[in-house]
């Protein structure tokens, strides 16, 4: 089985509508795809309209969660999208979207970068507005080379002179949330130090005892040597270890199924949820 756990669609900041992004994970060979929007779950419905025979979907989202005054990601897998205490969370977090987006244009007019809030309105769509959109501005407008470029400390990462802060969640209430509507977590590219500062690794062995799950390990920011030092911090702490894209359609490079997660690990997360179940196709519109 060939399995990806983390891949976003225009519900958030990925270039593939939930349908084309399901009919493209078949296409590439994919058994099983996580549609892992940020902070959202709108596109749940489209994906499993659109999921061909033979590929199964994992419904899940990344949260946006702060930690020490780093900001991580904790994918968050078959939960129910309807139990109140973690949808109001989402929403609180969704809704900081548009005036954090708003605040960072602001900053880049004043370091005299012609951006507009309507270009990146235009880019986000119907998606919950994020740095990629603005990094994506960028781009079009040349002041960097690809959206990876726009996340340094001269333009839009953690810190940079156009960052702005927004509403992110404690990861032990992500976890506890989580929890509570019968999903499991999961720490998203823990190793990726290209984004800026990342947590520590005595924090993780806290999460793990307030009931982590598990930590991605095998992703494109991570390298060799980071990957052998997260395996051996998951086996210290008893977590599971995943591997998985992080697609975003043609806003990165990498590719579906580019990095998989083993199939007994995915059998222990669907083992564990009690909140949702995959969805296996049948057919697609």
């Amino acid at each position: 089985m060939r399995i990806d756990l983390h891949c976003h669609s225009t519900a958030s900041d990925g270039t593939d509508t939930p349908a084309e992004l399901v009919r493209n994970a078949a296409a590439a060979g994919l058994d099983v795809v996580a549609l892992t929007d940020h902070d959202t779950t709108r596109g749940y419905g489209a994906a499993i309209a659109a999921l061909p025979v033979g590929l199964t979907l994992v419904t899940g989202a990344e949260l946006s969660c702060r930690i020490g005054g780093v900001s991580m990601h904790m994918l968050a897998y078959l939960f129910d999208p309807e139990e109140p205490a973690l949808l109001a969370e989402r929403e609180l977090v969704r809704d900081d979207r548009v005036p954090r987006a708003r605040g960072m244009v602001a900053k880049l007019q004043e370091l005299g970068v012609p951006v507009t809030w309507e270009q990146v309105a235009r880019i986000a769509g119907d998606g919950s507005v994020g740095r990629p959109h603005v990094a994506t501005a960028l781009v079009e407008l040349g002041v960097v080379a690809s959206v990876d470029d726009a996340f340094t400390d001269g333009w839009l990462a953690d810190g940079g002179r156009a960052y702005v802060e927004k509403h992110e969640t404690d990861p032990f209430e992500a976890i506890r949330l989580v929890k509570g509507a019968g999903g499991v977590t999961v720490f998203a590219h823990p190793g990726a130090s290209k984004r800026g500062h990342t947590v520590p690794e005595s924090a993780i062995a806290e999460m793990a005892a307030a009931g982590l799950d598990g930590i991605e390990v095998d992703h494109m920011d991570h390298d060799e040597d980071t990957r052998v030092r997260l395996r051996g911090l998951a086996k210290e702490l008893g977590l599971l270890t995943t591997g998985s894209s992080d697609y975003h359609g043609s806003r990165k490079t990498v590719a579906l199924g580019e990095y998989t997660t083993d199939p007994e690990v995915y059998g222990e997360i669907t083992r564990r949820a009690t909140g949702a179940f995959p969805v296996p196709g049948a057919g697609g519109i």
